[in-house]
């Protein structure tokens, strides 16, 4: 469900299919009939967001249709037209919120994984704000009922997520909120450096990098590459929390690489690690090692990867292919092998993995997955690994991470393993979180830094 009809009488519902696929519906919902809003097409196509105008006439939509990037638009519900809002521009408005009387509709665009935020005369259809902001990422946008000001929360580098407030006639910016960061001095954190290279196709891609304090670390310095997991999801220039600690104190620079396959950068970006081309994002983390080597702020030498779910995956890939390269590799409820993970993972997932990684039920497919698997490849991570998981882990089942965990040492490896009993998908409990952060921090001093 996306919003209310004005009058109450329709809901307005989204059928989700996949991160490249969703179609909206009006459902009445005295009847439960329900009419198809979005137009056939014989493409896939995204529809994101969605709300009603005031006067019930039309519904404001981000969309990809016709489009590399998710544009915003209105849909007139009486012809099925729709009017774009914005100009053709590169990076998906990943929000908008309509004021309260209709006349002011502000919106957020994601450029390059930074969030810009604007406010739209929808009468007149041309911007009329674009306050300067942090780079960082901006969510939860709300007017208030006089539809001037516009409340919204920031996060960056710097800023712990934030309550910020705009002035839509003037363009003020009041911060309302100052989460606490432990006492530490905010000003002190890294601000991150987008960098931007190209792969070994020539495919354009970039990482946000967050560097040492040249003056209190000299020298080239340690990198540690963090991979988001996914794979469609994006790094972000948001607040380190626990990171700060590897920069600010380790001297490590911390490198968020957004290889193929991750959002953000258009529907064909996104599918350009789909199915057999899984290997290519894999590559990717060659370009970065490869920019890594040419920074001479940075120490090639001692270079360590890490990643947790698909990012999980990642990082094994990586200490396979490049391990020659790498110090040490951190799995945080990774993938070992895709065959057994698409069996095990919950059934309410699955059907929406194999969109992404391939159906494994394919002998074609299953045979293609297996080979690509860091378990068929076990005996090639010769560097340090530290494995993180859950035990009641419901979209990485536990058994990915012992089945790798065991072929690793059955060989001869050096395996550290976290288990957790009371946990999931991830570390949330803060003892479990603490413990598992001051073992990454002991196995990076240990394999990494000396």
């Amino acid at each position: 469900m996306l919003d209310w009809a004005p009058d109450e009488s329709r809901l307005l519902l989204r059928q989700y299919i996949s991160i490249n696929e969703s179609r909206l519906e009006l459902a009445d919902v005295r009847t439960g009939a329900r009419q198809a809003l979005s137009p056939a097409s014989t493409e896939k196509v995204a529809w994101d967001h969605a709300q009603c105008a005031p006067d019930g006439r039309a519904v404001f939509v981000t969309t990809d249709w016709g489009s590399e990037f998710l544009r915003l638009g209105r849909l007139d519900l009486a012809t099925g037209r729709v009017s774009w809002l914005l100009p053709v521009a590169e990076g998906d408005i990943e929000a908008f919120e309509l004021s309260p009387d209709g006349r002011l509709l502000a919106f957020v665009r994601n450029v390059e994984g930074a969030s810009q935020l604007g406010v739209l005369d929808v009468r007149r259809g041309r911007p009329v704000r674009q306050p300067k902001l942090p780079a960082g990422v901006i969510s939860r946008l709300a007017w208030h009922k006089d539809s001037r000001h516009l409340a919204f929360s920031l996060t960056s580098a710097r800023t712990p997520t934030d309550v910020y407030v705009l002035d839509a006639y003037t363009g003020q910016v009041q911060r309302w909120t100052e989460s606490e960061t432990g006492g530490l001095t905010a000003e002190r954190f890294a601000e991150p450096e987008l960098i931007k290279l190209r792969s070994f196709d020539g495919l354009p891609i970039s990482a946000w990098v967050y560097r040492p304090d040249p003056n209190r670390f000299s020298g080239r310095r340690p990198v540690l590459i963090q991979i988001h997991g996914g794979p469609e999801a994006q790094a972000r220039p948001v607040f380190q929390g626990r990171y700060n600690y590897l920069v600010n104190e380790l001297g490590v620079a911390v490198v968020y690489p957004n290889v193929r396959g991750s959002a953000g950068y258009g529907k064909t970006f996104l599918t350009l690690d789909n199915g057999l081309k899984r290997e290519d994002a894999v590559k990717d983390l060659g370009a970065v090692l490869d920019w890594v080597a040419r920074d001479d702020r940075l120490d090639a030498d001692r270079v360590a990867v890490s990643g947790g779910s698909y990012g999980g995956y990642m990082a094994l890939a990586a200490l396979i292919q490049f391990g020659h390269r790498l110090r040490c590799g951190v799995d945080v409820v990774g993938i070992a092998n895709f065959v057994t993970f698409l069996k095990q993972t919950q059934e309410y997932r699955r059907d929406l993995r194999r969109a992404e990684y391939g159906d494994e039920r394919d002998p074609a497919m299953a045979a293609f997955l297996g080979r690509i698997s860091p378990l068929s490849h076990a005996d090639k991570i010769t560097r340090p690994l530290l494995v993180v998981q859950g035990q009641n882990d419901p979209r990485v089942p536990v058994t990915e991470s012992e089945q790798m965990v065991r072929a690793i040492r059955a060989r001869g490896g050096t395996v550290w393993y976290i288990l957790a009993r009371d946990e999931g998908h991830g570390f949330q409990k803060k003892p479990n979180a603490d413990f598992q952060f001051l073992s990454t921090v002991l196995f990076l001093q240990q394999y990494l830094l000396k």
